[in-house]
Order: C-alpha cells, then structure tokens, then sequence
C-alpha cells in the first residue's frame, strides 16, 4: 500500500510573530519551524497503517529550501520517501494544484493530510486535492481503519454525536486530533532520514487565486480597571462611557 502524506512548514505555537514593514509578510528572522501538528498526526496514522500493510509513506511539501529540515524530521518519525515542490506556498489553491500535479501518476492508494494548518487555519487544501485528483475525500476524522485493501472506515464528530463512514479507496482524509498520538523519532530514526531520498520538483506554473492585502495583530488589551464595590455609580458610568454595553 501506498500512503502521502501532505505536511506544512508552521511557526512553533511558542513564536512571537511579527510581520515585515509591509504588513504582508511573516518577518521568520528567529522563528522556529515545525511540522504542523495536525499533519503529524496523519503521518503518525500513515506509518501504523504502512507498518500493518507492509506498505510505504511517503512525505510532500510544498516549500523552499529551507522547509526541508522540517521534511527531514517526518522522514526521521518514519516516512520513507519525500517530495519538495520548490516554490512558496502562496495560497491553498496554489498548495493543492502544485501537490495534484507532482503526485497524480504516484499510484497512491490513501492521501492524507491535516485537518488545518496552524498558521492560517484554511481547512482547504484536502478538499481542494480530492477535486482535482477526481478522489472521495473526508475531512476532520478522529479514526481511519482500513476494512480491506479496498475501503476504510472513519469516525468524525459532528453536532451532537459521531459520524462513521465507509469509504472506498484511494481517498483523501484530513485527520484531527485523536487519529494517532505523534511518533517521536529516536536516534536510529534521526540517523536514517539524512539517507533518505528527497525528491525535489519544480512547480507546475500554478496561480494563486487570493492575495494577502495586509496582516494585523490583536489590538492590545487594556488594563483591568478595578472599581470599589459600593461605587455603583463608577461602575455604572464606566460601562456607559467606556465599555458602551448599556
């Protein structure tokens, strides 16, 4: 059996983000990458199938050069093959039709990837590839086990309760948290993925389909004013004048 596994190069959760002087940029001088979590999930639920189906994982991310200690780590976990697109990921679309094309003659029997990336929280890119690899495609699932060599099962909470389909293969499945505990690569692991081959592919001329026109953060909160509790008429004036809910 054959499984991909799509990953995304995101700020570690710990980050402090700041933007470039144009506000349309993430400034990343400083800043740690990591595998999206939710895409490490799928890839841990793609080597447990591979390790029961005698089959193989294989990794795919759209990025420059420098995502690839980042693909080198889903190697180390336990992948055995992976893919670079050698271009910036600018938009969902972009990501989807660069990854349909670079994999498309691939073969492979289940494509997974997760449920969103942390950065921009999209929940697209799954739904994008299934259309056009021409593939079914279920997203957000807490389980997938595989019934034959010829459909799978998956469990997906909804509003009010859960959701179990059956779906046949090849597909595309987006996991979410409870899919499989994240592996931690050991040193054995570590050693092997430096060995291991990474495949580097030049994008297909895909175009974006939005642009960024600016990034803003928060606005900063303000600080707790703190009223006496017999000052009714304080609180009173304060919610009137500043906080303006009555």
């Amino acid at each position: 059996m054959k499984i991909l596994v799509c990953i995304s190069n995101v700020p570690d959760t710990t980050t402090k983000i700041n933007f470039n002087d144009d506000n349309k940029s993430l400034k990343t001088d400083g800043v740690q990458f990591i595998i999206n979590p939710w895409d490490e999930m799928a890839l841990s639920r793609a080597i447990e199938i591979a390790t029961e189906k005698s089959g193989t994982v294989t990794v795919i991310n759209v990025g420059e050069a420098t995502t690839e200690p980042t693909i080198r780590k889903a190697l180390a976990i336990g992948a055995n093959d992976a893919i670079r697109v050698n271009s910036h990921p600018h938009d969902a679309f972009f990501v989807a039709t660069e990854i349909a094309n670079a994999v498309k003659d691939g073969g492979y029997d289940l494509i997974l990837t997760g449920r969103e990336s942390i950065d921009f929280n999209g929940s697209q890119v799954d739904g994008m590839l299934a259309e056009l690899l021409g593939l079914p495609s279920v997203s957000a699932c807490k389980s997938l086990k595989l019934m034959d060599d010829n459909n799978a099962e998956l469990d997906r909470e909804i509003e009010g309760g859960k959701q179990t389909l059956t779906c046949p293969l090849p597909m595309v499945v987006s996991a979410t948290e409870g899919m499989a505990e994240p592996k931690i690569p050991n040193m054995r692991g570590i050693m092997s993925a430096r060995t291991k081959p990474l495949t580097v592919v030049e994008p297909s001329g895909a175009s974006a389909q939005t642009e960024v026109l600016k990034f803003d953060k928060p606005p900063v909160r303000s600080e707790v004013k703190l009223v006496d509790e017999n000052d009714m008429d304080e609180l009173v004036n304060l919610l009137h004048t500043e906080a303006k809910v009555i």
